[in-house]
């Protein structure tokens, strides 16, 4: 593993929105106290392996996840806006039912996977799942290339860690998902080389006292 990079990619812990499978996307929702808990937990199994810097997205559900790992370390959490969850638009701040009920044919473009579908714009401007995956990618190998740092943590979204996922393993946007992205799950990448590599994924022991909801909505 000499000269191995190597990124803790986590998901943030659980939200009351995550909890009633509300869409969150860019709109700012803190951690709930369960979502606590699973930071706190998550940053004890970590307590003792080695990092050279902690980054999270600038929303608070990310920065709250990753200050428990930073204190763990002794290390301040750099924030970085590009580690956001994808923009989603109108479809942000309603429940699954709603979105589906006020925007059929937007939302059965997302459930179809549409890699260019851009939603009714909200608060914010929709991104299409191409523009979000190419954001996100970019953003993730730019810190990987961090100086002085071989090991880093990344606290992020569940958008972020399908779309490093499926760029891993060359699998492209349409299949299903079937893999889980769980609130405050650990999932480590390897690079040795040219390419990265998936050593673990799903890390959930530390979460055995608790539970974890599968990602849905970031």
């Amino acid at each position: 593993m000499s000269g191995a990079l190597e990124i803790l990619l986590i998901r943030h812990g659980e939200t009351a929105w995550n909890a009633e499978r509300r869409l969150q996307g860019y709109l700012d929702v803190p951690l709930n106290q369960h979502g606590q808990r699973q930071a706190e937990a998550m940053a004890a199994a970590l307590a003792d392996e080695r990092l050279d810097a902690v980054f999270a997205s600038d929303l608070q559900r990310a920065r709250q996840t990753a200050q428990a790992l930073a204190n763990a370390h002794g290390l301040p959490v750099q924030t970085e806006p590009g580690l956001r969850e994808r923009c989603y638009g109108a479809f942000e701040g309603l429940l699954y039912d709603e979105i589906a009920a006020h925007f059929p044919a937007a939302h059965a473009a997302w459930q179809a996977r549409d890699i260019d579908a851009r939603f009714p714009a909200g608060r914010h401007a929709a991104e299409t799942l191409r523009e979000f995956s190419q954001r996100a990618l970019s953003v993730v190998e730019r810190l990987a290339q961090s100086p002085g740092c071989r090991r880093i943590a990344i606290v992020t979204h569940g958008g972020v860690l399908e779309s490093v996922y499926r760029s891993v393993r060359d699998i492209g946007h349409l299949p299903a998902r079937d893999f889980e992205i769980p609130n405050a799950g650990i999932n480590r990448l390897v690079r040795d080389g040219a390419s990265w590599r998936i050593d673990s994924w799903a890390e959930v022991a530390h979460l055995r006292q608790l539970t974890a909801l599968d990602e849905i909505d970031g």
